[in-house]
């Protein structure tokens, strides 16, 4: 029942959208319009310019005198420039009711949402709704419904909203962030995932500067080993050993659930609503800056190696501690523009327990990537 409820929603949406894509807006039907009326122009010119050139020819021949030349060539002018001017006429009045109908509140579509790559409908406006005080907005791509501007500039500007949180990147571990050329796993082989909740709360009432960032995220840390190796636990001791088969695949996946937090720095403006009267705060609209850490524990970690045997791969799955630290704990900044940011994160803690690091040094996760929040 749940997946038919699903399928219907996504069938209604789809539609919906393509009859908001076939309608035609105020501002493409003026364009049209002025494409228009520039084409007629041109081709009424072009077509005077070849019976001009057409007399100057018979001139040159010889065939009627300059001086008949010169009346005939007045006399077409005359008759294009009438041609122009009543051609033109009939788009000047198909824009005079296009302006009609726009004033009439007959054009059911936001322009302005369209360009920002959304898609809404108006249901309701009036002549005398101007602004939009008692008309409905469905907004098909963040599937809300407003009813009436006030409710739109209240839910919109609530000092605390919700937001998804997608990151990916590149992901390693090292001893110093200096010696990442040196890493014993792949730089751009090996990978971090992020996902997850966060709430971002405006922190002061009548200014958008400042917001705390605050939720709960899942965490994948994957290193693949360098030189045809792979990780081997021994008691407490982990290390890294090569292998006798060629490894397609050699990569061991930490996963955590971590609870982020940050002070945002958000310089998107004031926002004031159609009528200049009220004012209200949006965010990601503009740059954003993120400071702040994460504290999180370990759920899992497992082992993944694809072995060619005789021209044949098997893939083996091992699971285990591997001596990972059970808890993790670092600091991460994002720096971007509206829902998009680059982010870094650096964990204080090392990968491994103590007396089980690679090699006797103790490597710390260090992970650089893009992010995206999602209101």
């Amino acid at each position: 029942m749940q997946k038919i409820i699903i399928y219907t929603v996504i069938l209604i949406v789809s539609l919906l959208s393509k009859v908001v894509a076939q309608e035609k807006t105020f501002e493409k039907q003026v364009k049209e319009i002025a494409s228009n009326i520039e084409l007629i122009t041109n081709k009424e010119k072009n077509n005077l310019k070849v019976e001009v050139e057409a007399i100057d020819l018979q001139v040159k021949e010889g065939k009627i005198t300059a001086e008949k030349g010169k009346e005939l060539k007045q006399k077409i002018a005359e008759e294009f420039a009438k041609n122009i001017e009543n051609k033109v006429a009939m788009e000047e009045a198909k824009l005079a009711q296009l302006v009609q109908d726009k004033v009439d509140g007959k054009f059911t579509v936001s322009e302005e949402k369209l360009k920002k790559g959304g898609t809404t409908i108006i249901l309701g406006s009036s002549r005398n709704d101007s602004i939009g005080k008692n008309r409905t907005e469905i907004n098909l791509t963040t599937m809300k419904v407003y009813k009436g501007e006030q409710d739109k500039i209240e839910r919109k500007s609530k000092r605390t909203i919700s937001q998804f949180v997608f990151a990916m990147g590149l992901n390693n571990a090292i001893p110093e962030l200096k010696d990442i050329e040196n890493s014993d796993f792949r730089v751009w082989g090996s990978h971090f995932y992020e996902w997850g909740v966060t709430y971002n709360s405006r922190l002061i009432k009548n200014h958008n500067l400042v917001h705390a960032k605050y939720g709960f995220s899942v965490m994948y840390n994957n290193l693949r080993p360098t030189d045809n190796r792979y990780f081997v636990k021994s008691g407490n001791q982990t290390y890294l050993a090569t292998s006798n088969f060629d490894l397609e695949e050699s990569r061991l996946r930490n996963v955590y659930l971590v609870a982020p937090f940050h002070l945002e720095f958000d310089f998107t403006p004031k926002k004031y609503s159609k009528d200049g009267t009220t004012s209200y705060f949006r965010t990601h609209e503009s740059i954003r800056l993120g400071i702040g850490g994460y504290t999180g524990v370990r759920i899992k970690s497992k082992q993944l190696l694809h072995i060619e045997v005789d021209g044949d791969t098997e893939k083996t799955k091992q699971k285990g501690d591997f001596n990972v630290s059970d808890f993790n704990y670092g600091l991460s900044t994002y720096i971007g523009y509206r829902a998009t940011s680059l982010y870094f994160k650096y964990d204080l803690n090392p990968v491994f327990k103590k007396n089980s690091d690679i090699n006797h040094v103790p490597l710390n996760n260090v992970s650089f990537g893009i992010r995206w929040d999602f209101n």
